[in-house]
């Protein structure tokens, strides 16, 4: 609603306007398959409506949340590359300033129990404060930002529609980012349509193989049907010695969390590339050989990788087959995900 308007009518007409609005929002429940977990995140603390989740969308998008409006949170999770950045390892914020992690993929966000690689936020409501705030990242403050989309009668407008209130609130600010978050559902992958049953649709001879060895050798950790376990892990990387990243130790201080990061899901590879926490492997097969012989003892090493993962070349490719059938196009090219026009 505009300012202007509220101004020329009685306390009880904006009442009344203000409970017209709030009946005339559309909520809606998230969408997901029925073979699917309950989610882990409380609705009835943030109904999803589509109100909320235009405005999310629009602060998603909006540099407006940075010191120098420059970064938004699209600029690191772009929606045509599974909501990761692709085309440097680590990421980057305002003045060009780098990060000390590759961007996590972002989906499935419903299902979250702790957000980013050290799981340093507990709830997709606060997770935004984070890059917000981080030097290398947005480098502004919640205050600032509530400051400056106050000034804005398109978003007291919106705040208005979504919320029934035009004084902007860092509350609502980050629930509606975090309506527009929890609708990246992605669940229209080969594999999903193969374990639909839908006509026509079957793995291949080589896409089965592989199957079976991602059930023996990576289904502990990822599991289906998200393909994370949301938990932490020291999947054996060697310690990149510029960064020293000691992973979710640096939230916890105990050593026995010591280059734990959390297990990422294995959905959308092949848009979300590069891989690990700190980008280091450009493409699949790399990832494949850490596994194999690269991995790096350690007390706290994850003990299904104690062993390695020997695979043949034969079977590497298999994998990687049936890998790609996690790949879900039609959420990575979803329009209503995307940059709002």
């Amino acid at each position: 609603m505009n300012k202007w308007v509220v101004s020329g009518i009685s306390l009880l007409g904006v009442l009344c306007l203000a409970a017209s609005m709030a009946k005339q929002r559309t909520y809606f429940r998230l969408q997901y398959p029925a073979s699917w977990p309950e989610p882990s995140y409380d609705f009835n603390h943030n109904p999803l409506s589509k109100e909320g989740v235009a405005l999310g969308r629009q602060l998603f998008y909006d540099p407006i949340l940075s010191r120098d409006s420059t970064v938004s949170c699209a600029s690191c999770h772009l929606s045509y590359t599974a909501f990761t950045h692709v085309d440097h390892e680590l990421s980057h914020g305002i003045e060009d300033r780098i990060g000390t992690r590759n961007s996590p993929a972002l989906m499935n966000l419903a299902w979250g129990k702790s957000f980013m690689w050290d799981g340093a936020a507990n709830h997709l409501d606060m997770q935004a404060l984070a890059p917000i705030a981080a030097e290398t990242e947005m480098d502004s403050d919640i205050a600032t930002v509530v400051e400056r989309l106050q000034s804005k009668p398109k978003y007291r407008q919106l705040f208005f529609q979504a919320f029934d209130d035009s004084t902007i609130t860092g509350e609502h600010l980050l629930k509606a980012i975090a309506q527009f978050q929890l609708t990246f559902v992605s669940a229209d992958s080969k594999y999903d349509q193969v374990k639909r049953g839908e006509s026509g649709v079957a793995f291949s001879e080589q896409e089965q193989k592989g199957y079976r060895l991602y059930q023996t050798h990576c289904a502990s950790c990822h599991q289906e049907p998200l393909f994370t376990n949301q938990e932490f892990a020291n999947n054996g990387l060697p310690m990149d010695t510029f960064l020293q990243d000691h992973g979710r130790m640096n939230i916890t201080l105990d050593p026995a969390d010591d280059r734990k990061f959390k297990v990422p899901t294995l959905r959308n590879l092949k848009f979300s590339h590069p891989y690990m926490h700190d980008g280091r492997f450009a493409k699949l097969s790399q990832v494949l050989n850490h596994y194999a012989k690269g991995i790096e003892s350690s007390a706290t090493l994850a003990p299904e990788l104690a062993q390695g993962i020997a695979l043949s070349p034969n079977e590497k490719v298999d994998l990687i087959a049936f890998l790609l059938t996690l790949n879900d196009q039609a959420f990575v090219f979803n329009r209503d995900l995307a940059y709002p026009r």
